[in-house]
């Protein structure tokens, strides 16, 4: 079946064979002012223009999925050069209006605070929405990005990806927002604390926040020499 599509570069109308047709989709996490944020783009032509939506687009017949992945991330909001781990395929049938379209789902983990975000090509504009502010998307968007919060979810017990997200200096407290959020539940601060010292894994630095109206909190940093040392020995990484 052929179907006439909306080109990501050219803006020009092409014919496409849908049968055959794969899309990229990118969930792209970030955590600021103790929020859990996504980022989105809102569409500037096609079927869904004026709609919001994840990065993504058309894989070129000639490039990997990964590196599709990359470029239209970056056509679409000037992210490159960072680290996409991809999710799934995901193929419903009904997924896309005008037939059938399967899109590889990728995920990322990155401090808002060293990007700099701008809309380009298809997008006319982009920016971060709170994870339980996120509008209704486009096609299956909101359940890719569902799915995504399950995985992050699994992946922050088992391993320190969280801190992915953080400063390379934090608080206790900035660290156990993090967790709530990812998480989605309410921790007991004292408890919190009590656990995360105990496992070793941050470095206590001497220095306190800075600028802050309140009193100012230690400051610390992730370990990684000896987060590697302790799961050689088999340690489980877990609040």
């Amino acid at each position: 079946m052929i179907k006439k599509f909306i080109d990501e570069e050219s803006g020009k109308v092409i014919e496409r064979s849908v049968m055959n047709s794969i899309t990229i989709d990118c969930v792209i996490f970030g955590f600021d002012k103790g929020s859990l944020k996504v980022l989105l783009v809102e569409h500037a032509e096609g079927i869904s223009k004026g709609k919001w939506a994840l990065p993504g687009g058309w894989i070129k017949e000639e490039e990997s999925i990964d590196n599709a992945a990359h470029r239209l991330l970056r056509e679409l909001t000037g992210l490159d050069n960072i680290y996409l781990e991809q999710l799934k395929a995901f193929g419903d049938p009904n997924r896309f209006p005008l037939g059938r379209v399967i899109t590889i789902g990728y995920y990322a983990l990155i401090k808002i605070e060293d990007y700099n975000i701008t809309a380009g090509f298809t997008a006319s504009d982009a920016k971060w929405y709170e994870v339980a502010d996120i509008p209704e998307l486009i096609y299956d968007h909101n359940k890719i990005i569902n799915f995504s919060l399950k995985q992050l979810r699994n992946r922050v017990k088992q391993a320190p990806i969280g801190f992915n997200l953080l400063p390379e200096k934090f608080t206790l407290l900035q660290l156990m927002q993090l967790y709530e959020q990812i998480l989605g539940i309410e921790m007991d601060k004292s408890n919190f604390r009590r656990k995360v010292l105990r496992m070793k894994l941050l470095q206590a630095l001497d220095e306190k926040q800075q600028d802050v109206s309140h009193r100012a909190a230690k400051l610390y940093r992730f370990d990684y020499a000896i987060y590697k040392k302790l799961t050689e020995k088999g340690f489980n990484f877990e609040f």
